[in-house]
């Protein structure tokens, strides 16, 4: 099967037999919409370029030999035989412009880049623009475009420009499709050049937009919704759809009768389980959608891996996540032991206010796909979503946050030992390391909070995925008659299994350490812990008392021992 990995040319997907899930009926759907406009949010990697590309090649104008060359990339799609697609099909010019590659580090860069993204939707229509008839200040205004010279104030009037230009040429208004929008808006608020950022853009996409009598149909695709107030100011013609909406709920994406499609094609369709387990997991207005980029990529090497945890740095959601509150350290340690946590969601995100509040964190970590709503209500004109992790393939994006934040923080030799330490049994060792690594570490984590213990317990779990491949490590799940805090199982059953119980002292001045590693190995021996490991196949079984206070840690594998284990 020849599969577009990576492809998003709709006009060279089908010419070369490509294998293409039909998403036409998008079109339709963008004909009949009430909305001159139209803003569908998506995350990153599921078809919005591609499906951009089809809506482009649709509507762009041809002759009759073109056309014809046309109409055979839609033949055998569901919009072939409609009344759309003979009334619309190559009768528009067509304005596309992506900002996906605009991602720099300074504002001088950034417009620099922007220049040469509008210069270039010009030059696609440069024959008839170099030819034309056109009033002095026009063509100044189109020579400054077309050389990238002047301000900015003429870029900001250049969607518009070319809109009225193209519709005084073939007597009809032209389609306007603008991808990633909100990409350079997003590397500007991570660079700090937001504002300047918000100006241009508000300006550029006003002036497409809003009251524009050259314009029949707008589309516009990013990640997220970004505040009306910040971009959109003004635009009454605006309609947005989100991943909230059931309208256009199955045209980004995979439905899972697709998945199954496709993996019958290839051969894998008895790996469906498998891969529902990896990439499922998301919800569109109520459409149960996977990820198609992780689809493709499974399919062409049959193996289940991280492959949309490789497409972005994570910077932003790794920041989020660590500068966060105590609430929010909190919640992605019940998230990453699969308990679901509840928010109100927030439509309309405003960058500059995501570290304000748990709900603008939670709405952008939703919308931009690191998590997803299982089920919502109405409270108060808000949406209330509880929340939890889509699949294992977003999982391991959270648990690769916390290991990072690990090894960036600690020496890597010291790191090694420090774990070589717990796997051998050299309990002091790690011990005396662990307290280094958090008098070096903890910083990133508020120990003093209202919930020390999840925070160290989120803080260990990302030490401790270091010894993957080798050990299964794993939180907060039942075994025996309760619910562990830590579990290293190593792969080879003649290693040691590690059973960890943590606990904080911290704000209780009456109780000691030896008391409370008293406690945590009582509460392994009581839940029958060390028993169904035995059962398992565990022979060698450590049991281990971590207590925390502040930023002092105690380490015990002997209830006798208590205290001395103090680095």
């Amino acid at each position: 099967m020849n599969l577009p990995i990576g492809l998003s040319d709709f006009g060279k997907l089908r010419q070369e037999g490509y294998y293409f899930i039909d998403k036409s009926p998008l079109i339709q759907e963008i004909i009949n919409s009430g909305s001159e406009i139209i803003l569908i949010p998506r995350p990153r990697r599921f078809g919005k370029t591609l499906n951009l590309s089809m809506v482009r090649y649709f509507f762009e104008y041809c002759e009759a030999e073109e056309r014809m060359k046309r109409e055979k990339l839609f033949k055998g799609l569901a919009i072939e035989n409609t009344v759309e697609f003979k009334n619309h099909v190559c009768k528009y010019p067509v304005i596309d412009i992506t900002f996906k590659d605009v991602k720099e580090r300074d504002i001088n860069t950034a417009m620099s880049k922007l220049k040469v993204v509008i210069r270039e939707a010009f030059e696609k229509h440069y024959d008839y623009i170099m030819g034309m008839d056109a009033p002095p200040k026009q063509k100044r205004d189109i020579e400054t475009i077309l050389s990238e010279e002047g301000g900015i104030s003429v870029f900001e009037d250049s969607l518009r420009i070319l809109s009225r230009l193209l519709a005084g040429k073939y007597g009809v208004s032209p389609v306007v499709l603008v991808d990633e929008y909100d990409t350079p808006i997003h590397s500007s608020y991570v660079h700090g050049y937001y504002a300047e950022m918000t100006d241009f853009m508000r300006g550029l996409l006003s002036g497409a937009f809003k009251d524009n009598p050259y314009l029949y149909k707008g589309v516009v695709t990013g990640i997220l919704r970004v505040a009306k107030e910040s971009i959109f100011s003004g635009l009454n013609n605006l309609g947005v759809y989100t991943i909230l909406d059931r309208k256009f709920s199955d045209k980004f994406g995979f439905t899972a009768e697709e998945v199954k499609e496709i993996l019958s094609t290839c051969g894998l369709e008895e790996r469906f389980p498998e891969v529902n387990n990896w990439y499922n997991g998301y919800d569109f207005g109520g459409t149960v959608i996977f990820n198609p980029w992780s689809i493709i990529n499974f399919v062409d090497r049959g193996e289940t891996k991280h492959y949309w945890a490789n497409t972005s740095s994570n910077e932003l959601v790794k920041d989020l996540i660590r500068e966060g509150s105590d609430r929010v350290k909190e919640d992605m340690e019940r998230l990453l032991r699969d308990e679901p946590i509840e928010s109100a969601i927030n439509e309309n995100i405003v960058f500059q206010e995501l570290k304000k509040s748990e709900r603008n964190i939670y709405s952008l970590l939703f919308f931009s796909g690191y998590l997803k709503c299982i089920e919502q209500r109405m409270e108060k004109r808000r949406i209330i979503c509880k929340l939890s992790i889509p699949n294992e393939e977003v999982k391991y994006i959270y648990e690769e946050i916390i290991s990072l934040w690990v090894e960036e923080s600690f020496d890597s030799s010291k790191l090694k030992a420090m774990l070589r330490g717990l796997t051998e049994g050299k309990i002091e060792l790690f011990s005396k390391l662990l307290n280094e690594f958090v008098i070096t570490t903890l910083s990133f984590f508020d120990t003093k909070g209202k919930k020390p213990e999840a925070v160290y317990q989120a803080f260990i779990l990302g030490i401790l995925l270091n010894l993957s491949p080798d050990y299964d490590v794993s939180s907060n799940r039942e075994l025996g008659y309760g619910r562990y805090d830590v579990l290293v199982l190593p792969r080879d059953l003649k290693k040691p299994a590690i059973i960890m119980e943590l606990k904080s002292i911290a704000g209780f001045y009456e109780k000691a350490p030896d008391q409370a590693i008293k406690e945590a190995f009582d509460q392994i021996e009581s839940k029958g812990y060390v028993e169904e490991l035995k059962a398992r196949g565990y022979d060698r079984i450590m049991k281990l008392a971590v207590v925390s206070d502040g930023k002092k840690v105690w380490v015990s594998d002997n209830v006798e021992k208590g205290t001395r284990q103090q680095a």
